[in-house]
C-alpha cells in the first residue's frame, strides 16, 4: 500500500523555479525587437473588393478584377534577419477579390525559376523546405485561431489550422500547427523565367466566420530556399515563425462577406480488406466495410463533425523509435476526424502531461485498432470570445471486453488580446449490452488560465484538475501545473512546475511518468509525481551578411520526484551549442548529465537492473548537410554512460530527391549498450528506408519499411493513392509485419478503400 505525502519541493528546485520566474518578470518590462504588434493592424491593411466578372483559376491573373484590386507588396525579411525589406528581385505581390462563393487570392512571386520542390504530394513533410507561398487568415481577428493555405511552383497544396500559441524558431515546438487538417479548395500556378504566379479559390463554406465581421486578421509568408529566407507582408520578429498570430495585418472588406447559406459536406467510403494473423494462428479473413463522415456548419463559426463506422486504414503507420527510457513514447495523432480544432481538447496541461490525448480513443496501447461505432464533435466559436469543443465517441467491445463511451467538453474564453481561461471535462464510461456500466468509469475535470502578451513575448499559466474513478478513493487525485516564459530576439527562458497525485488517473490522457514497470514481478505500479522543467537559451545573430545565420547556447534542467516520499525519479542537466548556416546546414554539440533512480527493477537487456540511483554523462554531436541539394544527409554520434554501463549511439539519415517526382530516404540508428557482465549487452538497430514516387500531383505511391530489433519487428507499409477528384481518393494499402529474431510472419493486411467528398 502506498501512502501519499503533501507535495514537497526540493530546495534546489525551488530556487531554480523562483529564479526563472523572477527573470521572466524582469524580461517582461522590455519590448521585443521589431515592430510592436499593437500597431501593425493600423499600418498593414489590405482592402478587398467584390469582382463583377467571373474569375478563372488558371494562374494567369489576367481578369479585370486583379488589375483593380489593392496590392500587398514590399515584404519584410522575417528570417534570417528581420530588420530589412526583402530584396527587390525576390519580392512578392498579393491581391484579393471575391464573389458569392469564393475568396480569391492572386500572387506574383519574383525570383529565378530554379525552384526547389521536395515532393508532388499534398502536405508532404518537405513542403516548407522548398519554394512556397502561404496565406494566413484569421476571420475572427482574435489571434486565437487561423487558417493557412499554401502552394508551391508545382501547384502542390498544403493547408493547416493555426492556433494562438506563440511558436519560437529553433525550439522544434510546432504544437500550434495542425498540418493534418485537410479541406477542399482550388489553385493554379504558372511559371516564367523570373517569377511564378498563383491563383487560389477558397470556398467561404470551409472558413469559420461571422458575415458581420468586416475586419479579418491577415498575413502572407514566402519561403525562398535559395537564400534560406522567409519573407512576410506584416513584419514578424526573427525569433517567431512566420505564421505567428501575434503579428497580423488586416483584410478590410468593402462590405460584409457573403453569408454561407448551406455548408454540409458528406464523405462516404467503402472498403474491401483481407487480414491474416499468423502470430495468433488465425485464418485469413476478408470483408467489406462502409461508413460515412459528415461536416455540418451549425453556424458560420461553429462546425459539427459526424462519423459512422469510421475507417482509418489509409493513415500512415507510426514512425518507430528506439526507446531507452523506462516510460512510454508519445506518437502523434494522424486520424483526420480528431484533428480539426484539436487544440480545444489537447492543449491542456504541459508536455508530456496531457489530461486529453485522442489516441486513447479507438487504439490500444500497441496502436492496434479498436472499432469505433460512431462519433460526433461540435467545435468552433460561439461568439468572438468563446470557443467550445464537445465530442462523443462509442467503441465496440472486443474479446469479452466491454466497449467504451467517451465524452469530452472543453470551453475557451478569451481575455485581453491573446489570453485564455479554459476548462475541460472528460469521461470514459464502460458500455455493454447497449447500456452504460455504472461501475466502470474514469472522469477528469479542470481549469487553466494562460496569459500571453499581445506581442507573444511573455506568457504565464496555471491550472488545476481532478480525476474520479470507480473503486479509487477521491484523495490525492489532483493535477496542477504553473509556469511562465519570456522571449525576445536573443533570449528565451521558460519554466514550469506540475504534478499529479497517486490516485490521479486519466484514461483519456497521456502522463507516462506515472507508470513504473517492475520487470521481476511483471507488474506496473501507478505513482504520483512532481515535474520541474526549466530552460534558457541565448541566440546571437551576426550583423554581417556572412555564411552563418546564428549561434545558439541552450541549457535545460528537468527533475521528477514522487509525491508519496519525494523519491527521485530522474534529474538531468543538458546543454548544447548550435550553429546554423545560410546554406541550411547545421552543427550541434551537446553534453548531458543524467541521474536516474529505478524504483523497481527494469530491463534493457537480458537481466533486470536492480533498484537504486544511477549517475552518468553523455556527449554527442549532430551535423546536417545542405537540405536544398538533391542529396542531403544527417550524421550523429554520442557516447558515454548508461545506468551502470556504457552506450554508444550512431545516427545516419540520407535523402535523395529526384525533383520533383521521387524522394528516397534512409534512416539508420544503432545503439550499443554494454552493461556489467551479469546484466548483459544489447545492440539495438533501427533502419527505416522510405520511397515516395509521385506520378503526378494526384497520383502517388509511398513505401515505408522499418526494421526494429528492440520491438522484434520488421514492418512494410506500402500505400498507393489516387486523388481522382478534389479531396476524393482511392487507396490501396498493404501492411506486413515479421518477427526479426527468428524471422517469421506475424500478420499482414491488404485494404482497398474509396471515398468521395460531396458538398450539399
Amino acid at each position: 500500500m502506498f501512502h501519499s505525502n503533501p507535495i514537497r519541493i526540493h530546495t534546489d528546485s525551488f530556487h531554480l523555479l523562483r529564479f526563472a520566474l523572477i527573470y521572466v518578470l524582469i524580461g517582461a518590462s522590455f519590448t521585443a525587437t521589431g515592430q510592436n504588434s499593437r500597431n501593425l493592424q493600423e499600418q498593414y491593411q489590405l482592402k478587398i473588393k467584390r469582382s463583377n466578372d467571373p474569375i478563372r483559376i488558371d494562374g494567369a491573373l489576367d481578369e479585370t478584377a486583379w488589375q483593380n484590386a489593392d496590392k500587398a507588396d514590399n515584404f519584410w525579411m522575417s528570417f534570417p534577419v528581420d530588420d530589412q525589406r526583402a530584396p527587390q528581385d525576390i519580392q512578392t505581390e498579393v491581391r484579393f477579390t471575391y464573389d458569392d462563393q469564393y475568396l480569391y487570392v492572386g500572387a506574383i512571386c519574383y525570383g529565378p525559376d530554379d525552384y526547389i520542390i521536395k515532393s508532388l504530394k499534398r502536405d508532404n513533410l518537405g513542403f516548407w523546405e522548398g519554394d512556397a507561398f502561404s496565406i494566413l487568415l484569421d476571420p475572427v481577428n482574435e489571434r486565437t485561431n487561423a487558417f493557412n493555405f499554401a502552394v508551391n511552383p508545382a501547384n502542390v497544396q498544403s493547408d493547416a489550422l493555426i492556433n494562438g500559441q506563440t511558436m519560437r524558431r529553433g525550439t522544434g515546438n510546432f504544437s500550434g500547427i495542425n498540418d493534418a487538417w485537410d479541406n477542399k479548395w482550388f489553385s493554379a500556378v504558372q511559371t516564367a523565367t523570373d517569377h511564378w504566379t498563383v491563383e487560389l479559390a477558397i470556398p467561404f463554406r470551409i472558413l469559420r466566420y461571422k458575415s458581420s465581421q468586416t475586419t479579418w486578421g491577415l498575413n502572407f509568408a514566402r519561403g525562398e530556399p535559395r537564400s534560406n529566407s522567409w519573407h512576410t507582408w506584416s513584419p514578424v520578429p526573427v525569433q517567431f515563425i512566420s505564421m505567428d498570430l501575434g503579428y497580423t495585418g488586416v483584410l478590410l472588406w468593402d462590405q460584409p462577406p457573403p453569408a454561407v447559406k448551406s455548408n454540409i459536406s458528406v464523405i462516404p467510403y467503402v472498403s474491401a480488406n483481407s487480414h491474416n494473423n499468423v502470430e495468433e494462428g488465425e485464418a485469413t479473413t476478408t470483408g467489406i466495410n462502409a461508413g460515412v463522415d459528415a461536416k455540418v456548419a451549425v453556424t458560420s463559426s461553429l462546425n459539427l463533425d459526424l462519423t459512422v463506422n469510421p475507417d482509418f486504414s489509409q493513415v500512415e503507420v507510426d514512425q518507430q523509435v528506439t526507446n531507452l527510457t523506462t516510460f512510454d513514447v508519445l506518437f502523434p495523432e494522424r486520424r483526420l476526424f480528431f484533428l480539426e480544432n484539436s487544440d480545444l481538447f489537447s492543449d491542456f496541461g504541459i508536455p508530456p502531461m496531457r489530461p486529453f490525448f485522442s489516441r486513447r480513443i479507438g487504439l490500444d496501447e500497441d496502436g492496434n485498432t479498436i472499432p469505433i461505432q460512431y462519433g460526433l464533435r461540435l467545435s468552433g466559436n460561439l461568439n468572438k470570445d468563446l470557443r467550445i469543443g464537445l465530442m462523443n465517441m462509442q467503441t465496440k467491445g472486443i474479446n469479452d471486453q466491454p466497449g467504451n463511451n467517451y465524452t469530452s467538453l472543453a470551453l475557451h474564453r478569451q481575455f485581453f488580446k491573446r489570453s485564455v481561461l479554459r476548462g475541460y471535462f472528460h469521461n470514459r464510461q464502460g458500455h455493454a449490452d447497449k447500456s452504460l456500466l455504472a461501475d466502470d468509469y474514469n472522469r477528469t475535470a479542470g481549469m487553466e488560465f494562460n496569459f500571453v502578451t499581445q506581442d507573444g513575448s511573455t506568457r504565464a499559466f496555471g491550472g488545476y484538475g481532478m480525476s474520479f474513478s470507480d473503486h479509487i478513493r477521491n484523495q490525492n487525485n489532483s493535477f496542477y501545473n504553473i509556469g511562465a516564459g519570456y522571449d525576445n530576439r536573443n533570449i528565451s527562458i521558460y519554466s514550469n512546475l506540475a504534478g499529479v497525485g497517486d490516485n490521479y488517473y486519466a484514461d483519456l490522457g497521456f502522463i507516462p511518468t506515472q507508470e513504473h514497470y517492475d520487470a521481476i514481478r511483471d507488474t506496473t505500479y501507478h505513482l504520483g509525481f512532481n515535474h520541474l522543467f526549466s530552460r534558457a537559451s541565448y541566440t546571437y545573430y551576426p550583423e554581417n551578411n556572412g555564411k552563418i545565420i546564428s549561434h545558439t547556447w541552450y541549457l535545460n534542467h528537468m527533475r521528477d520526484w514522487t509525491t508519496r516520499a519525494s523519491e527521485l525519479i530522474q534529474n538531468s542537466f543538458r546543454t548544447n551549442y548550435n550553429i546554423s548556416w545560410k546554406n541550411t546546414s547545421m552543427f550541434l554539440l551537446e553534453f548531458n548529465h543524467q541521474v536516474n533512480q529505478l524504483l523497481y527493477p527494469f530491463t534493457f537487456t537480458d537481466e533486470p537492473l536492480p533498484t537504486g540511483i544511477y549517475r552518468y554523462n553523455t556527449i554527442g554531436a549532430i551535423y546536417v548537410t545542405d537540405q536544398r541539394r538533391l542529396f542531403s544527409a544527417l550524421f550523429g554520434i554520442s557516447t558515454g554512460g548508461f545506468y551502470n554501463g556504457k552506450r554508444q549511439q550512431y545516427q545516419l539519415m540520407f535523402s535523395y530527391r529526384k525533383q520533383p517526382w521521387g524522394k528516397f530516404d534512409l534512416s539508420f540508428e544503432q545503439n550499443n549498450i554494454r552493461l556489467p557482465s551479469n546484466y548483459g549487452n544489447e545492440n539495438l538497430l533501427l533502419v527505416g528506408p522510405r520511397i515516395e514516387i509521385n506520378f503526378s500531383n494526384n497520383l502517388s505511391w509511398t513505401t515505408f519499411l522499418q526494421y526494429n530489433t528492440q520491438d522484434d519487428n520488421f514492418n512494410i507499409n506500402s500505400r498507393f493513392q489516387w486523388r481522382y477528384q478534389p479531396m476524393s481518393d482511392i487507396y490501396l494499402v498493404y501492411t506486413d509485419n515479421y518477427a526479426v529474431e527468428y524471422w517469421g510472419p506475424k500478420n499482414r493486411a491488404v485494404v482497398l478503400k474509396m471515398n468521395y467528398w460531396l458538398n450539399i
